[in-house]
């Protein structure tokens, strides 16, 4: 099996309904769709509430929009002084080489950008411009690719870009956001890991996985072939309706994560993309499920709940000091002491 791309390949794959075609062809014609081989061998046809389908098969709710979306949620635009390079925290930058993904997410902040109609890769000039970017700001200690996922790119062309890295001093760690481990993890190979290591600089991985169900035999042994080389992981998940959020299924996710040696890290509230609204949880129903967690699961596996101020202002820690509620309304604080209205006002 190859990966599925149209409604057409959806459907003689038994993803959707034939009678479905018409609203899922709508859906394909606004947001990009892929959904790997090992991700469509894990669906459920049988289950229509399947989390592993709720994540990658369109859906008609993707055409419903609220007025508090957006198409830039947490304000990468905003804080891109060139192409490619997203500098919002004063140590760190996002370097967007790439804008396609093995799969795509129904609920992807960043949908209006990736795929096949998005921002594409990076030119050689903007490339050019991205590195000079980083090498002219000496406060910057890490880079952290993301995109896009930076792991579909080859190993030649990841190699390049870790050896652009590797002459600039002052980075000293450089971090990957992929979900190629879980969707695809027969790419991570040694000329892979050879590629991310070609910097020198100290290497971190971070996985994208929302379920359990994920965390398969093969992407377990494509985690340890990346952990054994000496590269750290880290997880990232979304708190999503009807697929995570629930407290059996979070800390099977959590747990699943430490026992193939990664390091639970951030658990996002969702951004307010479009299309996305059938997937988002309050903030206070997220702030109770995290809080069951406390306790229920050992403190290895206790993530960080965050939530990206929209706007670009940067993540915020959802915690009492600062997230609060009154009138029915949210104030969330950015890290420099900014205080911001949750939903924001449309």
């Amino acid at each position: 099996m190859s990966t599925l791309r149209t409604p057409a390949e959806l459907a003689e794959a038994g993803l959707i309904a034939p009678e479905r075609l018409a609203e899922i062809e709508r859906v394909a014609g606004r947001y990009a769709v892929a959904i790997s081989p090992a991700m469509a061998d894990l669906i459920d046809r049988a289950d229509p509430s399947d989390p592993i389908a709720r994540q990658f098969v369109p859906d008609a709710a993707e055409l419903a929009t609220t007025p508090e979306e957006r198409q830039d949620p947490i304000g990468d635009l905003a804080h891109s002084p060139v192409e490619g390079i997203v500098h919002r925290y004063p140590d760190r930058v996002l370097l967007k080489a790439v804008h396609v993904c093995p799969v795509y997410c129904r609920f992807c902040f960043r949908r209006e950008m990736v795929g096949p109609q998005g921002l594409g890769t990076l030119t050689p000039e903007a490339l050019e411009k991205a590195f000079a970017y980083i090498a002219d700001h000496p406060e910057i200690w890490e880079v952290i690719l993301t995109g896009g996922d930076p792991l579909v790119l080859s190993a030649r062309r990841l190699s390049e870009l870790m050896r652009r890295l590797s002459v600039i001093d002052h980075v000293k760690v450089v971090r990957f956001h992929t979900r190629v481990p879980a969707v695809e993890p027969h790419r991570i190979d040694e000329s892979l890991i050879a590629a991310l290591k070609a910097s020198g600089k100290i290497v971190y991985v971070a996985l994208h996985a929302n379920h359990p169900r994920e965390l398969t035999p093969e992407a377990r042994a494509a985690c340890a072939r990346l952990v054994d080389s000496g590269i750290v992981m880290l997880s990232q998940s979304v708190l999503l309706r009807g697929i995570n959020d629930d407290p059996d299924t979070l800390a099977a996710l959590m747990r699943a994560f430490v026992e193939t040696r990664i390091r639970p890290y951030y658990l996002h509230h969702p951004d307010l993309a479009p299309g996305t609204g059938h997937f988002r949880l309050s903030l206070e129903e997220g702030r109770a499920l995290v809080a069951g967690l406390r306790g229920r699961i050992s403190g290895l596996c206790q993530p960080t709940y965050v939530l990206d101020i929209p706007g670009g202002y940067g993540k915020a820690v959802i915690a009492p000091d600062t997230v609060k509620q009154q009138d029915g309304c949210w104030t969330v604080s950015d890290f420099r002491g900014g205080e911001h209205a949750y939903p924001p006002e449309h």
